[in-house]
């Protein structure tokens, strides 16, 4: 079975992904508990509590998504400090690197690496 969208209905999906701050949890919230003066000390609690509206919000993956995409370099998004953004990034970016360096291994009986056929056949490196 084939499930299709009306055009009526994509539209509508797709104004909601443009507008996923409307319904933000945070939105009638003091945009300073967002973007604290610091991580540590009275900065901490203001910082578990923006992380706890997060918590509840049904468009914290979109506001996540936002805060990437623009690098938003400070304040909480999503339910994510600056730091969490930038391990996140910096790991996706270590993935990324490993998996364009991952090397194909020839199939037997090929030559690999610096490695030549001579006319006989045989392997001779180059």
């Amino acid at each position: 079975m084939v499930v299709t969208q009306l055009p009526a209905q994509r539209a509508a999906l797709e104004e909601e992904r443009r507008d996923w701050w409307r319904s933000a949890a945070c939105r009638e919230m003091d945009p300073e508990l967002f973007f604290p003066v610091g991580a540590r000390g009275p900065a901490a609690g203001e910082v578990d509590r923006a992380k706890a509206v997060c918590a509840d919000c049904r468009v914290r993956r979109q506001c996540l998504q936002y805060a990437l995409a623009t690098h938003q370099m400070h304040g909480v998004w999503g339910g994510t400090t600056e730091e969490e953004r930038q391990l996140r990034v910096r790991h996706e970016r270590e993935m990324e690197q490993r998996r364009q360096r991952k090397v194909v291994r020839p199939a037997h009986g090929e030559a690999s690496g610096n490695a030549a056929r001579t006319r006989s056949g045989r392997i001779r490196s180059v």
